[in-house]
């Protein structure tokens, strides 16, 4: 199995796996309430369970690819994430993303998922990409929809309601 540690690469974004030297970013971002309001996760506590949700990230060695850090080229900071996730239960790849406030409504999270997609299909072989979202994030709805994906009805998901979007290859 290969393992793609970097992701595509857009005109604004670097995509590659966090590394501990992120943890801050990682924090910060994931500590956000406006940030985590559509996540149905919890806020990330501290900087030192953000070096520890990275440490222990086990995607990228047990299926080869995962979320990615959004790494912005023009000042190499960490904005966001975006990247595939393989969902188990659902035998399913999820594409993710979060970025920071500041960084909403510039088109980013649709360039980051539109490589992302492109990515999995192109270079992962993949057949379908899902898209999980609450029902109240208009925001993210707009985004998988501005990049194809279509809607495939509501279902149940680790105990929330959410809206699932798809794209074939």
């Amino acid at each position: 199995m290969k393992h793609y540690r970097t992701g595509p690469e857009t005109k604004r974004l670097h995509h590659r796996a966090f590394t501990v030297d992120d943890a801050e970013a990682f924090f910060v971002l994931n500590s956000n309430p406006d940030v985590m309001r559509f996540t149905g996760e919890l806020l990330v506590p501290s900087l030192e369970v953000a070096i520890e949700a990275i440490a222990g990230y086990p995607d990228f060695d047990e299926v080869g690819y995962g979320r990615w850090a959004c790494v912005l080229k023009k000042t190499q900071t960490v904005i966001g994430f975006c990247g595939l996730k393989y969902l188990p239960d659902l035998d399913a790849v999820d594409l993710g993303y979060r970025f920071l406030p500041e960084f909403w409504g510039q088109g980013i999270a649709t360039e980051a998922c539109r490589a992302n997609l492109e990515f999995g299909f192109r270079e992962l072989r993949l057949d379908q990409i899902v898209g999980l979202v609450l029902p109240d994030n208009a925001a993210s709805i707009r985004v998988l929809e501005k990049v194809g994906m279509q809607p495939e009805g509501d279902m149940v998901y680790d105990g929330m309601k959410v809206l699932r979007f798809a794209k074939r290859r």
